[in-house]
This record gives C-alpha cells, sequence and structure tokens, in this order.
C-alpha cells in the first residue's frame, strides 16, 4: 500500500466511524427527533452512485467507503422510521401533535 492509499483508508475510516458514531447514538437515544428521512434518502442515493464511479474508475477505497456509507444510510433511515412509527403508535408523533386524544374504555 503507497502512501496515498493510506491516506484514503485513513480518512475512509474516520468518516465511517464519525458517521458510525452518530448512527448509534441516535439509535442510543431513541429518538430521531429533528432528523429528517431525507437526510438519509439523499445520502444512499449518493452513496450508491459514488460506488458506481468509484468502481468505474477504480479506486476502491472509495468503493468500499461509499458502500460502507451506503450501510450507513440504510441504518440511519431504518432507526429513524422506526422511531416514527413508535411516537405515532404512542401518540407523540407529528401526526397527532394538535390533536385530542381520546381515552378507550
Amino acid at each position: 500500500m503507497n502512501k496515498t492509499e493510506l491516506v484514503g483508508w485513513a480518512s475512509s475510516l474516520i468518516l465511517v466511524l464519525t458517521i458510525g458514531k452518530q448512527i448509534y447514538k441516535q439509535w442510543q437515544e431513541g429518538s430521531s427527533e429533528n432528523v429528517s428521512k431525507w437526510l438519509f434518502i439523499g445520502q444512499m442515493a449518493a452513496s450508491l452512485g459514488f460506488t458506481i464511479y468509484s468502481w468505474l474508475v477504480g479506486n476502491w477505497v472509495f468503493v468500499v467507503t461509499n458502500l460502507v456509507m451506503l450501510l450507513s444510510g440504510l441504518t440511519g433511515l431504518g432507526i429513524v422510521l422506526r422511531h416514527r412509527r413508535r411516537e405515532r403508535h404512542e401518540g407523540k408523533g407529528p401526526q397527532t401533535k394538535g390533536k385530542l386524544k381520546t381515552e378507550r374504555a
């Protein structure tokens, strides 16, 4: 491995760890408040495009990095959707704001 590839792999590791930490924090806190699902949808679209591009130009650092970022986007989106579904079920979601809760008899 040459120095150029080493810089690429080190940078890739930093990026993946940073995003992974944020997704873990979101999961651990049990909330995705103020996190848009479109953030992850956009990230996945970009990561897929960058993965294809990187593969076409033969840059394995970015092929691997963008595949991992695609998986992190799927994970993040899954967490957001799970939190939103739970919030709706508990009556705390955006669809229930401003509506009166009715008690079951």
